[in-house]
C-alpha cells in the first residue's frame, strides 16, 4: 500500500474551486495517478524529480518514489 501526502495548498486551491465538473476531474485524475504514479510527465531543470498531469486548463504537480505519493501543487497553465 502507498501512501499519500496532500501538501496544504493544494488541498486549499482545491476547495476553492467552483466549478463541481472540474473538481471532480481532479479527483479522479488523483485516483488514476494513485493506481499508477507513471502516468505524469516528468519535469525537467528546477523541477527534477517531479511529475505532472494536465487538467483541464490547470497542471497537477507530484513527485513519488516506491512507497509515497505527495501531491505538491495544483495550478493553472498561465501561471507557470
Amino acid at each position: 500500500m502507498v501512501n499519500v501526502i496532500f501538501d496544504e495548498n493544494l488541498v486549499r486551491t482545491i476547495s476553492k474551486i467552483k466549478d463541481q465538473e472540474v473538481q471532480k476531474s481532479i479527483k479522479n485524475k488523483i485516483k488514476k495517478i494513485i493506481e499508477d504514479p507513471d502516468i505524469g510527465k516528468p519535469m525537467k531543470n528546477v523541477r527534477k524529480g517531479t511529475r505532472e498531469v494536465y487538467i483541464g486548463h490547470f497542471r497537477l504537480s507530484y513527485s513519488y518514489n516506491n512507497e509515497t505519493i505527495e501531491f505538491l501543487d495544483l495550478y493553472h497553465k498561465d501561471e507557470q
